[in-house]
């Protein structure tokens, strides 16, 4: 089995499903005691489903992570009613959920435009709090992209995807032997025998313009964007989508599913992944099996093979290559095991950085007391 974790952990990191933000609503302005003056209510702090945001894009635009509402005018001889702050937004994607740092959920922004306020602002000064305004509230926050299931099946239709589900998992999809079988996603759970549960979505058959929204394109590669890791399927012997569509080799479509992947969010390409040989019981299988391990090694010798428009700007690198076949049986213990290893490892490393930016938070605090 070739396996290439070296190379994957340098570029792991890309895809970001989870962030931590820093929170605060604006303070209140001063009251005017002498003229019965009431100062401003400062800005509230809201998250806002956009259409084509990502998590990366905000951890990228605001490196501070940091949020604060606008502060209250105080109240003037001019203006006794001073202006109120200016409400700050948060764009994030849809999809996501909003929870406090110890888990406890605020809210979830499941369609555009839905809005969730996460710290309101502080009062202005009046005559009730003797014209002193108050703080706006701070907490620290999650947005959590919400996942359908741990791994996506990614492949062309008829990689036999389906029937490699069924054969690794109690999922039943519809199988049969032509094109576009999976028209919703079937999710799968593998079972391991300390209890662990392993969530697999098989996705709709991608074909060769998803980006574009041929086929079920956008759909689908909307999905994979909720999945931890990918899991790539291909069929040993290539395939041919129909009649009039060219005949792809097995590194052909490896590079065309990269490529449209890439095409749709260039992040994709960055998540963990796994890649499935297939149909291994086939004739010739195991000269096709080593000659596509020898094109993944050294996939810019054999790129003249792909159009040039189809040729990724970054080649996928896979922590485990698998050589199975669904029909048979053959090789499905070894892609558990597989799995479960890729997963276990990236949980450790989530871990180890959730524990690192507590204690940041914790020395950033200890230091402004000091």
């Amino acid at each position: 089995m070739v396996q290439f974790s070296r190379i994957c952990f340098r570029k792991y990191g890309n895809f970001v499903d989870n962030l931590r933000l820093y929170v605060r609503g604006g303070g209140g302005g001063m009251g005017l005691p002498r003229l019965g003056g009431q100062g401003g209510n400062g800005g509230d702090v809201w998250v806002v489903a956009t259409k084509n945001m990502t998590l990366k894009r905000i951890k990228d635009k605001y490196p501070q992570k940091r949020f604060v509402g606008g502060a209250g005018a105080n109240s003037s001889v001019r203006a006794l009613k001073g202006e109120r702050g200016k409400d700050k937004e948060i764009l994030a994607p849809v999809g996501i959920t909003v929870t406090t740092d110890d888990g406890k959920i605020l809210g979830d922004l499941n369609t555009e435009g839905d809005r969730l306020m996460v710290v309101k602002g502080g009062h202005g000064g009046s005559y009730h709090s003797v014209f002193e305004p108050s703080k706006g509230q701070s907490k620290n926050i999650r947005l959590d992209l919400k996942l359908i299931a741990d791994l996506g099946l990614v492949g062309f239709p008829n990689a036999g995807k389906s029937s490699l589900l069924a054969a690794m998992s109690n999922a039943t999809p519809q199988i049969a032997n032509y094109a576009f079988t999976t028209l919703k996603p079937e999710i799968g759970k593998l079972m391991y025998k300390d209890y662990k549960q392993i969530s697999v979505a098989d996705l709709p058959g991608l074909i060769e313009g998803a980006h574009i929204n041929k086929g079920m394109g956008h759909k689908f590669l909307k999905h994979v964007e909720r999945t931890k890791q990918l899991l790539f399927v291909v069929d040993v012997c290539g395939f041919q989508l129909a009649s009039k569509t060219q005949f792809r080799s097995a590194f052909e479509a490896v590079q065309l599913l990269t490529k449209e992947l890439e095409l749709y969010k260039e992040e994709l390409v960055s998540k963990p992944a796994l890649l499935v040989v297939n149909k291994m019981d086939l004739p010739d299988a195991e000269d096709k099996l080593a000659e596509l391990k020898d094109q993944l090694q050294n996939p810019d010798e054999f790129s003249d093979l792909l159009p040039d428009d189809m040729i990724p700007k970054n080649y996928m690198t896979f922590r485990h290559v698998v050589p199975v076949s669904a029909s048979t049986g053959f090789g499905v213990d070894t892609l558990k095991s597989c799995i479960r290893e890729s997963l276990d490892e990236d949980a450790a490393m989530a871990t180890k950085a959730i524990h690192q930016d507590r204690l940041q938070a914790l020395r950033y605090h200890s230091h402004k007391q000091l």
